[in-house]
């Protein structure tokens, strides 16, 4: 097999054919899926059948793995591999296979809320619902949101720091051990710039992380939440986006610094099953 490379017709993403992603990669090849990656943000792969050790040595190839965040059940959804999530809505055994569930989950980048936040992540789909029964996931480059971005909001935005919540995930729910936020200027989690510049390029995004919870720094709260409603209204324009429609064996691998994505709700008498790797990243946001 010969590995190719399609960009979508999108504002990002391109489709990775010509690979086998449960042998080992040639790195030949892993250099060729990591400047697609960069350039395009997100990286989809079809008909990949990979055990979890397999997918744990794929995602290896891009750089040490970082754990999951901590999800409301308090312990890892796979005992054999922590280093993987469950992104799932099965309950078995009156316990649930995975996080997240069917409900929406809206627009985010992962784990902002620690300093380190990880540099990409990667999504295997082993069952998934039928096209009809919702579960789209969408992705947003944040690079041409910030480039897009008009001069007034860009000049609230620059130099401004944001708290970025950790007490909830994604879906809204609480996480085990922290308290509801009742004022967002007592919300817990990491402090980070709204303007991000990658060091490599120089070039400049937004930074944006999850909405809910998350509080600017310096300003009065509903001048915080202005400013936040303005910036998040801009960057999840659908100019800016492109749509992922699953199918079984698919693997998505994106740029978490870089893009902001979100997933439709879907039919919760369908069944949804993903185990999802992290990259831990090395980039204090400046």
């Amino acid at each position: 097999m010969t590995l190719a490379i399609r960009p979508l017709a999108a504002p990002l993403g391109a489709e990775i054919s010509g690979i086998d992603l449960s042998r080992p990669v040639a790195p030949a090849d892993v250099a060729r899926i990591a400047d697609a990656w960069r350039e395009r943000l997100v990286v989809v792969f079809h008909d990949q059948q990979l055990s979890d050790p397999q997918l744990i040595a794929f995602s290896r190839n891009f750089g040490e793995l970082d754990p999951p965040g901590p999800n409301p059940y308090g312990q890892p959804f796979l005992k054999d591999h922590p280093e993987l999530n469950v992104i799932s809505n099965v309950v078995q055994d009156g316990k649930p296979l995975g996080n997240l569930g069917d409900g929406e989950a809206v627009w985010h980048a992962d784990m902002t809320y620690v300093d380190v936040p990880p540099k990409a992540a990667m999504l295997h789909a082993l069952e998934v619902p039928p096209p009809e029964a919702g579960g789209n996931t969408y992705f947003a480059d944040m690079f041409l949101a910030y480039a897009q971005l008009p001069p007034d909001l860009k000049r609230a935005a620059e130099g401004r720091i944001a708290v970025h919540d950790a007490s909830t995930n994604s879906a809204g729910m609480l996480r085990k051990g922290y308290k509801a936020v009742t004022d967002v200027r007592q919300t817990v989690g990491a402090h980070h710039p709204l303007v991000r510049t990658e060091p490599a390029t120089g070039r400049k995004a937004l930074f944006l992380g999850r909405r809910p919870n998350a509080y600017v720094l310096g300003l009065e709260v509903a001048d915080s939440e202005a400013l936040l409603d303005a910036l998040w209204a801009h960057a999840t324009q659908p100019r800016f986006a492109m749509c992922h429609q699953w199918r079984v064996g698919d693997l998505l691998m994106w740029n978490n610094l870089s893009v902001l994505h979100r997933r439709d709700p879907f039919d919760a008498k369908t069944r949804r099953v993903m185990h999802r790797s992290q990259i831990k990243g090395s980039e204090r946001i400046h």
